[in-house]
C-alpha cells in the first residue's frame, strides 16, 4: 500500500517515489513524477528540480521556518500560506526555550510542530498581515539571538518598587527581558519617536538607581517609526553599553515590505524538511484551515474554518433551559460563595446560554425573556432561593443540575468541561468553613 506520509527531500527521493507511485497507481511515469514533486512540498517535477537542491544548501545551516495561513477578510475566496524561512547561527532552542518563546512578541500565537517548523492556528486577515506578523517574530528571534537575552515572564520586574503606578515614563510597547547568565532584567522600550519626556525619564532614572540607553536600530515593534530604548537597574556585575553596542550592530529589521518568504495561493499544508514522522504530519496542519464537522456526540458551534467551539447533541429546550438557570441563579444569588465557585458558575451559564441560542427556534425568547433566563436577579418565589441557603441545599442543587445536563446530552467533551464545573463548584462549597443553616 501506498505511504502517503513520504515526503522526499532530495530529487532522487522524489524520483524513488515515483516508481512506486506508477506502480500502484498504473499512471504515467511523468505523472508519477509530478504527484511525488508535490509530496515533496514542490508543484511539479520540473519545479522540484530547481528548488530541492536549493532546499539542500539552505537547509545546511540551522534555520526555522514560521508559517502563517491567510483568508482575505474583503474577499473570502482569495486565501493562502506564507512561510519565513530563518537562516540562524544555532538551532533555535539553543536561542530561546519552546516555553519563553511563547512571550516573544509575534510567537504567541505560534505552535511548534517540529525542530525547524512553527505554524499559527489563527487567521491571519490578509496576505499582508500574514508577513508582518511572521516579520515581527523574525525581528524577535533576531533580537535574542544577537543579545543572547530571553522573554522574562515576571511583569512585576517593569516596576522598580513593585508598584505601576511608579513604571518609566512614558514607556510604550515595551516587553521583559532577562540576561540568563546573571538573571539581569532588562526593560525594552519602543515609544513613538519624539514621544519620551527625557528629562522626567532621567530623574526617574536617578531616583531608582536605574540606567536607560538609546539604541540605534530601528527595533522589533514597529521600525523607523519607534525608538528602542533599554533600561536596567544599575550593577556593577552588568554592562548596560555592552548591550547597547550588540544591539546598535544588528542587521536592520526585516519589514513585510522586503518580503523573502515563501508565498502559496491555497491552503495545502505545509511540511517541514525535519517533520519525519506521522504525528509530525498531523501537527504541521493549522487548525485555521480546518473544517469543522458533526460527530455522533457534539457540534460545531460554527463552520467557518478554525473554529474549535463545540456544543453536545441534544437539546434542554425552554423549559429545561429556564430550570437549569433558576438553580444557578439561585445559588449565584445566595452571598455566600467564594471566588472559585463564583467564575465557574459564571462560565458555565455563560456557555449553556449560548447553547439555548443554538437550540431555540426563530422568534422564541426573543429580547429581555433570553436574557432573563440565565442573568438577572431570581425571583423571590422561587423557592430554590430558600434551598441555597445552606450547604447542603447548594451541594443537592447543583448535583440536580448535573442530573439534568447528563440526562439530556450526549457525552462529549464539551459537556464534560461544565460537568467538571458543577463537580468542583460542588467540591468548593463543600469545603466552606463557615455557612449558615
Amino acid at each position: 500500500m501506498l505511504n502517503r506520509n513520504v515526503r522526499p527531500t532530495t530529487i532522487d527521493g522524489v524520483k524513488r517515489l515515483a516508481i512506486e507511485i506508477r506502480k500502484k497507481s498504473g499512471i504515467q511515469h511523468s505523472a508519477a513524477l509530478d504527484r511525488a514533486a508535490q509530496a515533496a512540498n514542490c508543484s511539479n517535477y520540473r519545479n522540484a528540480r530547481r528548488v530541492l537542491p536549493a532546499r539542500a544548501v539552505m537547509y545546511a545551516r540551522p534555520y526555522v521556518l514560521l508559517t502563517i495561513y491567510w483568508r482575505d477578510e474583503k474577499k473570502p475566496q482569495n486565501i493562502g500560506r506564507e512561510t519565513l524561512n530563518i537562516s540562524l547561527s544555532k538551532p533555535i532552542i539553543h536561542i530561546c526555550d519552546k516555553l519563553a518563546l511563547k512571550y516573544a512578541r509575534g510567537f504567541g500565537d505560534l505552535r511548534m510542530v517540529a525542530d525547524d517548523h512553527f505554524v499559527c492556528d489563527t487567521l491571519a486577515q490578509t496576505q499582508v498581515r500574514a508577513r508582518e506578523r511572521l516579520c515581527t517574530a523574525e525581528r524577535s528571534l533576531r533580537f535574542m539571538e544577537y543579545t543572547g537575552l530571553r522573554p522574562c515572564r515576571n511583569h512585576r520586574k517593569n516596576y522598580p518598587d513593585g508598584s505601576s503606578k511608579d513604571s518609566l515614563p512614558n514607556n510604550d510597547h515595551a516587553t521583559r527581558w532577562i540576561d540568563p547568565t546573571i538573571g539581569q532584567f532588562i526593560l525594552v522600550d519602543e515609544p513613538y519617536k519624539g514621544a519620551p519626556d527625557d528629562l522626567e525619564r532621567t530623574k526617574w532614572a536617578i531616583r531608582h538607581r536605574w540606567s536607560i540607553s538609546k539604541t540605534s536600530w530601528a527595533g522589533m515593534y514597529n521600525p523607523y517609526e519607534c525608538d528602542l530604548y533599554i533600561a536596567t537597574e544599575n550593577s556593577p556585575n552588568y554592562d548596560l553599553d555592552a548591550l547597547t553596542k550588540k544591539i546598535n550592530n544588528m542587521p536592520p529589521p526585516l519589514l513585510e515590505k522586503n518580503w523573502t518568504g515563501e508565498s502559496v495561493l491555497s491552503w495545502n499544508m505545509f511540511v517541514s524538511p525535519m517533520a519525519n514522522t506521522p504525528q509530525d504530519i498531523r501537527r504541521a496542519r493549522s487548525q485555521a484551515t480546518v473544517i469543522p464537522k458533526a460527530s455522533t456526540t457534539s457540534l460545531p458551534c460554527s463552520y467557518k474554518p478554525g473554529s474549535r467551539t463545540r456544543r453536545p447533541v441534544g437539546a434542554l429546550g425552554i423549559e429545561g433551559h429556564i430550570h437549569a438557570g433558576r438553580i444557578i441563579k439561585a445559588i449565584l444569588w445566595s452571598g455566600m460563595l467564594s471566588d472559585g465557585v463564583h467564575i465557574r458558575l459564571n462560565s458555565l451559564r455563560s456557555t449553556l446560554e449560548s447553547w439555548m441560542s443554538f437550540e431555540i427556534k426563530p422568534g422564541e425568547l426573543e429580547g429581555s425573556e433570553f436574557f432573563d433566563v440565565y442573568y438577572h436577579q431570581p425571583q423571590e418565589a422561587d423557592p430554590y432561593n430558600g434551598r441555597a441557603k445552606s450547604r447542603d441545599g447548594i451541594v443537592a442543587l447543583l448535583g440536580e443540575l448535573k442530573g439534568q445536563l447528563q440526562a439530556t446530552y450526549q457525552d462529549c467533551a464539551p459537556l464534560r468541561q461544565q460537568i467538571r464545573r458543577i463537580e468542583m463548584s460542588a467540591t468548593l462549597v463543600n469545603k466552606m468553613k463557615i455557612i449558615a443553616n
